[in-house]
């Protein structure tokens, strides 16, 4: 279960390393715009608010890595701290927009999926 969890983890930071790009790189591409169902004058409104809030995702994907990279190595006990903090707070968002936002419940079944699969299987990996 734990490589399991690992790999989830590591699905989990691949998907917010995109999101980071589309929402500080690509923010007023038309395909970041159909992503987020954003208008051209509403991306670049809004385009320093999601330059700031990319960063956060990629944040959120670097503490997971360094997790997943730590507990390889054998420094199970921080490198597991790290992956239940990225992906925790990956899974907290995700639960966030789906409770503030019921028009994007879809969007954050899946942001939230590859988190919550991956803090069930590391759960499960240290409680047996």
């Amino acid at each position: 279960m734990l490589i399991t969890g690992l790999v989830l983890a590591g699905a989990a930071a691949l998907l917010h390393i995109f999101i980071f790009y589309l929402e500080s790189i690509a923010w007023t591409s038309p395909r970041a715009r159909a992503v987020f169902g954003t208008t051209e004058g509403e991306a670049h409104a809004t385009r320093e608010l999601a330059f700031n809030q990319g960063f956060y995702n990629l944040f959120l994907a670097t503490a997971a890595l360094l997790g997943i990279l730590l507990t390889a190595l054998g420094q199970q006990a921080v490198g597991l701290t790290l992956v239940f903090v990225g992906v925790g707070s990956m899974l907290a968002a995700a639960l966030v927009l789906a409770l503030s936002s019921a028009d994007k419940r879809g969007a954050a079944l899946k942001q939230g999926a590859f988190p919550l699969l991956s803090v069930a299987a590391l759960a499960l990996s240290l409680a047996f």
